[in-house]
């Protein structure tokens, strides 16, 4: 089974074990929609049932099962939650994939259909997500990854049509 990280445990709230947690913008529907979380342990993945969740600021406070003071809370304080990849598909919205998927897909001029590399990785400056595509002249160039310049990504047919726009890729 594949894990997917949705948040972090950032601190306790109160004194009644309640976690405040980070999560990535945008998401606090997701995750109040939970009904469990995983934390990595040495034993593996342990699974965190959620009793109540609240959005507070840029934050979620979210109560588990079994974890009624500071002291329960603590050993979790700094760690990753994790939800199984499934459930992260089953919430995806139809132009929504995983980064991971678009590592190996093809890259292709939208005008001419020319192949002129694929993607290597997938990274973020801060503002926006970057693709790292292997030219086929073997450089790496980074291509930011908008709709403006990427406009469509296929999945199923492993393709990403660009806009290449001048000296975009060399």
């Amino acid at each position: 089974m594949k894990y997917v990280s949705v948040g972090k445990i950032l601190n306790f709230h109160g004194i009644k074990g309640e976690a405040k947690v980070g999560y990535s913008k945008n998401r606090a529907d997701f995750l109040s929609g939970l009904k469990s979380v995983y934390v990595k342990t040495e034993q593996g993945y342990k699974e965190l049932i959620i009793t109540s969740t609240r959005a507070n600021k840029s934050f979620m406070l979210i109560k588990f099962e079994g974890i009624d003071s500071i002291n329960d809370l603590l050993p979790y304080k700094g760690s990753l939650l994790f939800v199984t990849e499934e459930i992260i598909r089953q919430n995806l919205d139809e132009d929504e994939f995983l980064i991971d998927e678009l590592v190996g897909l093809g890259v292709f001029d939208k005008e001419t259909d020319k192949s002129l590399g694929f993607v290597i990785g997938v990274s973020n400056n801060g503002a926006t997500d970057l693709l790292s595509v292997k030219t086929n002249t073997k450089k790496i160039c980074l291509v930011p990854f908008v709709k403006a310049i990427v406009p469509d990504v296929d999945i199923r047919n492993k393709k990403i049509m660009i806009n290449n726009i001048e000296g975009l890729l060399e």
